[in-house]
């Protein structure tokens, strides 16, 4: 592979994954979201970070075949703890299915992971990227952060 952080074209079955991990709790909360969740007043500016960072979130994970692990070496470490982030942000996930379904429950740390919801998934991505040694999802995923993290740090501040 060489030091080349551009990336190698072709379906990564890890991002796939990822994506199911990701979107399905989504689709689930959609119908379950908090007792008075509101996200009116947002952050114009956030927003359009966000926005763009799930978008290009979406296409570096799924394009690039970088992340699916070949063989084991060093770096696999960045895969391993990505993969452990993900797991983190099911149990997330449960543990507030499994809630009241308040605000707080919503927003309440994880392991004092703060807003875990938005920090776990972007962390992930963005170390998913890094041991993928893909320079655009690492770009994305930080993009993404400005936005998710901070519309989440600013719902939880409420």
């Amino acid at each position: 592979m060489g030091d080349n952080m551009s990336g190698h074209f072709g379906f990564s079955y890890i991002g796939l994954i990822y994506m199911l991990m990701l979107e399905i709790p989504n689709i689930i909360w959609i119908k379950h979201k908090p007792k008075g969740y509101d996200p009116s007043g947002e952050n114009r500016i956030l927003l359009v970070f966000e926005r763009i960072g799930q978008a290009l979130c979406t296409v570096s994970v799924l394009i690039f075949t970088d992340y699916n692990p070949a063989a084991f070496e060093p770096r696999i470490v960045w895969f391993f703890t990505s993969a452990a982030l993900m797991v983190l942000y099911e149990g997330y996930w449960v543990r507030y299915f499994r809630s009241k379904k308040s605000n707080r429950d919503f927003y309440r740390p994880l392991f004092g992971i703060p807003v875990p919801g938005a920090v776990l998934p972007v962390t992930a991505f963005l170390l998913l990227g890094i041991y993928g040694k893909v320079i655009w999802l690492v770009i994305s995923s930080v993009i993404l952060g400005i936005g998710h993290i901070g519309i989440h740090l600013r719902h939880y501040k409420k």
